[in-house]
């Protein structure tokens, strides 16, 4: 499978799209002054406890007070508190916890009001941004992610990711793990360690622990709230959690962003710095590489497959809800072969619809109906091998009796809307266009009065590709004539995104010439 990322940097934010097979599979937006973003480290203030809930708010800054439930405050909590407080006050000088005194565990079926204090200062973790009306979600189980380890405080767990099948790297990365983890911190390997040499693991170590080193710094003497660490730019996080071999291309369209991308790949993956591209060519990066008419095409209340098959995409208030339907497929031969192969092909584009627009919490599936169970069995296999490259925590249930499969998924941000719809800029809304065969006789009309206010300007003017083909038309066109009659050159140019009699004029810095 071969993996295209494809960057596009604007002054207020950045998209980023993700390719596989050159399918559109994730997008992300980053708002380039967000200030809160999961993965985030801050020392925050317990504002109010809430017994009924199990539950704190917490302040950091957002102005929605962070939630933090009892079942995220981690084991470990007595020995953050006092670390924290002990980094604050200058009596823990030292980022390094050889000679710290972990505290007991907390029980799992404690109350909050027993284990936290009201304006007591805590150190916690973004565990989820801000959605809707909710303020950040919080926890204090504090990580520190690399690309092939993450660093756990406060404990002595070694931990190796399951997707990493064979036993004797397991055992292998265990005892390289254990020799050169520092004193009461935690590691969890990551599948991207699978192979990897004892230089590159303990470098990434080094790395981690500096930044676990700023954090301390930052808490000597501080007031909450306060952001302590940040976690990477969306693209960096995006290839430090995804970036495998399987990457063939990075295309970047901003120059800075480009250096800081490379910078970024030299010190993760030095071997594939030279698969990042700077997008140079003035047509738009999203446009060149067909990522605009994916997102045409996949967002909206329908998607629809090649074989003509469709989902109907619902969102609820308690969750989502996918509707199967077979369109004109199910005609000849083998019923139930067609059907299967139907709710495969939906399998798959529901698989990537949920990435792409992260579709988060109970997701429902209404199947085209099937008889034969080893039918049945083979969707669910097909659902589950489909979601296998999906990163967020997902559940998947058998089919029930009634043909429903149950999904649910891990949301960590808001889901991605794109509202692909547009009004018409013909109609403006109205349902009613001047009919079509004046179209040229408009465009002569505004034309002759930007030739009359704008005698110098260089002009071009973009139209539909069908218009652009019927004006070229012949020698004698219509550019021709127009210079005929003006002694000025009109570039006529083709955008495909237009409308069929949609028009405009441009001047030579392509800034539009409004005529309202």
């Amino acid at each position: 499978m071969e993996k295209e990322l494809i960057i596009n940097s604007t002054p207020t934010d950045v998209e980023i799209a993700l390719l596989e097979d050159s399918k559109l599979v994730e997008i992300h937006y980053q708002k380039t002054n967000t200030n809160f973003t999961v993965g985030d480290i801050f020392l925050g203030r317990v504002k109010k406890l809430m017994p009924g809930l199990n539950a704190a708010f917490v302040d950091i800054g957002h102005k929605k007070d962070a939630f933090l439930h009892y079942t995220d405050l981690g084991p470990k909590l007595k020995s953050l508190l006092k670390y924290t407080q002990g980094s604050i006050d200058g009596t823990q000088n030292s980022h390094s916890l050889d000679r710290f005194k972990i505290e007991g565990d907390i029980i799992k079926t404690g109350k909050i009001d027993q284990v936290l204090d009201k304006r007591q200062n805590i150190l916690v973790q973004i565990l989820k941004e801000p959605i809707s009306t909710k303020g950040p979600r919080l926890s204090c189980e504090v990580t520190i992610p690399g690309r092939y380890i993450v660093l756990t405080p406060f404990n002595d767990m070694v931990a190796v990711s399951k997707k990493i099948s064979n036993e004797d790297e397991r055992e292998r990365l265990r005892k390289v793990i254990e020799s050169i983890r520092p004193k009461n911190f935690g590691i969890i390997v990551r599948t991207a360690a699978e192979g990897k040499k004892v230089a590159d693991l303990h470098e990434e170590m080094n790395g981690m622990m500096a930044k676990w080193e700023q954090v301390h710094d930052q808490l000597k003497q501080s007031e909450p709230p306060l952001k302590l660490l940040s976690e990477l730019d969306k693209a960096s996080s995006i290839l430090r959690d995804v970036l495998n071999d399987s990457f063939n291309k990075i295309v970047v369209n901003d120059r800075e962003l480009y250096s800081n991308v490379k910078e970024f790949m030299g010190s993760i993956s030095p071997e594939q710095v030279k698969i990042v591209k700077q997008h140079k060519t003035g047509r738009p990066i999203f446009e060149a590489y067909g990522v605009n008419r994916q997102i045409k095409s996949s967002f909206g209340k329908t998607a629809t497959m090649p074989s003509g098959a469709y989902l109907v995409i619902e969102h609820t208030e308690a969750m989502h809800v996918i509707d199967v339907n077979s369109g004109h497929k199910v005609t000849h031969g083998d019923q139930a072969e067609a059907i299967l192969a139907v709710n495969l092909e939906s399998a798959k584009e529901i698989a990537r619809q949920m990435r792409l627009r992260d579709i988060g919490g109970i997701i429902i599936i209404d199947f085209i109906d099937m008889r034969v169970p080893d039918h049945k069995k083979a969707l669910v296999q097909k659902m589950r091998e489909y979601m296998r490259t999906d990163r967020a925590q997902h559940t998947i249930l058998p089919l029930s009796k009634f043909g429903l499969m149950q999904i649910t998924r891990q949301r960590v941000r808001p889901e991605v809307n794109i509202n692909t719809a547009e009004i018409c800029p013909s109609c403006k809304g109205t349902g009613k266009v001047t009919p079509s065969i004046l179209l040229t006789d408009d465009i002569q009309r505004d034309l002759e009065f930007i030739m009359q206010s704008r005698p110098n300007a260089r002009l071009h003017l973009k139209v539909h590709p069908y218009v652009e083909s019927y004006m070229k038309k012949g020698w004698y066109n219509q550019p021709m004539k127009w210079y005929f009659k003006f002694y000025r050159w009109v570039t006529i140019i083709s955008e495909p995104e237009y409308q069929l009699t949609q028009y405009n004029f441009y001047d030579h810095n392509d800034d539009e010439i409004r005529l309202n």
